[in-house]
C-alpha cells in the first residue's frame, strides 16, 4: 500500500520540525522539496526525506510531485514562505495542478504585494497606515515628505522584517534608502520600496485559522530602529471591547484580501485612532507564535493546518486558557559563537513549555536587524501573568552564551 505522504515545499528554521512531528502524528510521510535542503539542520538529523529542486520553478516542482505520486498517495501540500513569500502562492498553485485542498495563489499573490494589500485594505476601509510607493532616492524623499517623519522603509515584497528599518530623520531616510537601492539587500523582483507611516502604539497579532480568530498576542520589540521581536504574551491583556475591535479589523482584512482559507497572521498596532492593520500574512505565523497560541489555549494551530490541507476536519476548540509568555533570544553581537548552554536545565523548569535554540557552536553570527538575529527562544505557561514571567526570567537567566569577535586581517 502506498504511503500517505505531505509535501512541504522549503523548510522553516523555526516551525519546520513542528510540522513534520504533527505530520508523522497524523499517520503521513513528510517529504521535502527544496532549493537547498542542507540549510535545514533537522532534516538529516531527523533522517528525513529531502529532494533538491527548484522551488521558484512551479514546472519543476509540478514534475516532481508527479514522479513521487508514482510511488506515494500524496495526500497535502503545504510548504513555508521563509524569506520568499512566493512559496505561499506557489502552494496554492500547486494544491489546484493536483486538485487538492489549498488556498487561492491569485489571493495569495496579490497579499504578498504588501502595495497591492494597501490598496486593497484602503480600498475596503480597513484602517491603515498613510502610504506611498517608492522606486527610487527622489521618490522616497518625497515620499517621506508627504506623510511626514518617522517613516517605516520596507521592500514591497518580502518577510522576517528584513529590509524593514524606522528612518526617524533625514539622515536615516538617505542611509536605508541607500542600503535598499545600493546592492546590498537582495531582491526578487525589481526594487519597489514601500514608504509608510509609522504606526505608533501597542503592538497586536491575530492568529486565524479559515474565518476564526484563534488567539491575539500583544508583542514587544528590541530597540529601533529595527523590529526585530523580544516577546510576545498571549492572548493580550485587552479588554472585551479592545478584543472585539481587533477580531473585526482582522477579519475585514481577511474578506477585502480574498482570504479565509487556512492560516492567516494579522499584524496590527493600536494607535489613538485605534486598531490599525500594518500587515496581513497568509500564512502561519513562524517564530514562536504557533507554539505560544498552543500553550495560551490548546490548540495547535500546526496540526489544523495540516488537518485541513490533506482534507481531514480540523478541532478549533479551545482546550484550556493560560498565560503564555515567549522570550527571543537574541545574539548581541557579530562574530562567532564559542558556545551556548542552559537549554537543557531551562527546559526542566516547570511551566517551561519549549525551549528552542536555533544555532551550534562554531556558527557565524552577523546580525541583520531582523528575524535572523534570532538564536533561540524560550516560552512558559501558567495560570496567571505574574508567575508565567517569573518562570520565564529563571529560564532565561539559566541560558546563556559567548561570541567571540571574528578575526582580523592578520591573525591565525
Amino acid at each position: 500500500m502506498a504511503k500517505r505522504a505531505l509535501i512541504l515545499i522549503e523548510g522553516h528554521r523555526s516551525i519546520g520540525l513542528l510540522y513534520v512531528k504533527a505530520a508523522r502524528r497524523l499517520g503521513l510521510h513528510p517529504i521535502t522539496l527544496a532549493a537547498e535542503p542542507t540549510q535545514y539542520d533537522y532534516l538529516a538529523e531527523e533522517r528525513l526525506r529531502a529532494i533538491r529542486v527548484n522551488t521558484d520553478d512551479l514546472d519543476a516542482l509540478i514534475r516532481e510531485c508527479s514522479r513521487l505520486r508514482e510511488t506515494h498517495d500524496i495526500a497535502g501540500i503545504t510548504g513555508f514562505a521563509g524569506d520568499d513569500e512566493s512559496i505561499s502562492a506557489t502552494v496554492g498553485k500547486l494544491c489546484r495542478h493536483f486538485d487538492l485542498p489549498g488556498p487561492n495563489p491569485a489571493s495569495i499573490e496579490q497579499c504578498c504585494d504588501k502595495f497591492v494589500q494597501r490598496q486593497l485594505l484602503a480600498e475596503a476601509g480597513v484602517p491603515v497606515p498613510a502610504y506611498r510607493l517608492a522606486a527610487n532616492a527622489t521618490d522616497v524623499e518625497s515620499s517621506a515628505a508627504e506623510i511626514g517623519l518617522p517613516v517605516v522603509l520596507k521592500p514591497a515584497i518580502g518577510s522576517g522584517s528584513m529590509g524593514v528599518r524606522l528612518c526617524r530623520d533625514l539622515d536615516e531616510l538617505a542611509e536605508h534608502t541607500t542600503y535598499l537601492l545600493g546592492g546590498k539587500h537582495i531582491w526578487r523582483s525589481p526594487p519597489r520600496i514601500l514608504v509608510e507611516e509609522f504606526a505608533q502604539g501597542p503592538f497586536y497579532g491575530a492568529d486565524i485559522m479559515g474565518n476564526e480568530v484563534i488567539g491575539i498576542e500583544a508583542g514587544d520589540f528590541g530597540p529601533p530602529p529595527h523590529f526585530v521581536f523580544r516577546q510576545l504574551i498571549c492572548p493580550a491583556p485587552l479588554t472585551g471591547d479592545e478584543h472585539r475591535r481587533i477580531a473585526d479589523v482582522s477579519l475585514s482584512s481577511l474578506r477585502a484580501l480574498g482570504l479565509g482559507w487556512g492560516p492567516t497572521t494579522v499584524e496590527l498596532r493600536w494607535t489613538k485612532l485605534g486598531p490599525v492593520v500594518i500587515e496581513v500574512n497568509p500564512r502561519l505565523a513562524g517564530g514562536t507564535s504557533p507554539r505560544l497560541v498552543q500553550a495560551a489555549c490548546g490548540v495547535d494551530l500546526i496540526t489544523e493546518h495540516i488537518k485541513l490541507a490533506i482534507g481531514d476536519e480540523w478541532d478549533l476548540r479551545k482546550r484550556h486558557s493560560r498565560i503564555a509568555i515567549s522570550q527571543c533570544l537574541d545574539a548581541d553581537r557579530d562574530g562567532i559563537l564559542d558556545w551556548i548552554h542552559g537549554d537543557d536545565q531551562a527546559a526542566a523548569i516547570p511551566g517551561v513549555a519549549e525551549v528552542k535554540l536555533y544555532v551550534k557552536p562554531k556558527t557565524s553570527i552577523v546580525r541583520k536587524g531582523d528575524y535572523r538575529d534570532r538564536i533561540g527562544h524560550v516560552i512558559a505557561t501558567s495560570p496567571s501573568r505574574a508567575q508565567t514571567a517569573a518562570i520565564l526570567r529563571r529560564a532565561v537567566d539559566i541560558i546563556s552564551w559567548s561570541i567571540s569577535p571574528f578575526p582580523t586581517s592578520g591573525e591565525a
